[in-house]
């Protein structure tokens, strides 16, 4: 069972970019570990391909090599933050709805007409942090665009957005999950890798 990891920085999480089967210290890491001890009998492979900063079209940029030449049975995605989040602050990088929704269905449609993988979809979020409180209203009109695509393409679809949501009903500081909104400390990322080693187990059964 060949299980690709392909996303930005909450993906790639400190992994050793000369080695795709270490699996940084992020959500890869917790799902791998979490689906190991679920099938202690299944033989997987894990490749984390996340790389830091990435936007949609520079993960569209690097599809083939990066996921679709290794034949994976299970592909996660988790991208899109960059796309808004560098819409604003210095570098400006003025991607339009338009384009991410252009460059994610690339993506996926790329995916599923040249592999045979399930394909996850993780939805884009943000926590309480007031330095990125401007990136909300980007948020909110990506979310649609992720959901519809991933209703289209995808064999699941994790709403991150929604689940942090809820989960702060119950711890109610953000910083429990996050340093800044958006990179996920241990907790946070144990809590991604959760869902996404449930939904990957749903589809293997």
């Amino acid at each position: 069972m060949k299980i690709v990891f392909q996303g930005d920085s909450i993906t790639d999480a400190g992994r050793d970019r000369r080695n795709y089967h270490h699996l940084g210290y992020g959500y890869p890491w917790y799902t791998a570990e979490q689906l190991k001890s679920t099938f202690p009998e299944t033989e997987f492979e894990f490749i984390n391909q996340g790389i830091s900063g990435n936007r949609t079209c520079q993960l569209f940029d690097r599809l083939y090599l990066d996921a679709i030449a290794f034949e994976p049975d299970v592909i996660s995605v988790l991208i899109g933050i960059n796309d808004i989040w560098h819409r604003h602050g210095g570098e400006c990088i003025e991607t339009t709805d338009e384009q991410i929704e252009t460059n994610y269905r690339a993506i996926l449609a790329r995916l599923r007409r040249q592999t045979h993988a399930k394909i996850v979809v993780l939805a884009p979020y943000l926590l309480d942090c007031q330095s990125i409180d401007h990136l909300r209203e980007d948020l909110v009109r990506l979310l649609p665009i992720v959901r519809k695509l991933a209703d289209e393409f995808a064999d699941a679809y994790i709403p991150l957005d929604t689940l942090f949501e809820e989960a702060l009903k119950v711890q109610p500081e953000p910083l429990y999950y996050s340093p800044d909104g958006v990179h996920p400390n241990a907790n946070g990322a144990a809590f991604i890798g959760g869902y996404l080693a449930n939904a990957i187990t749903a589809l293997m059964k």
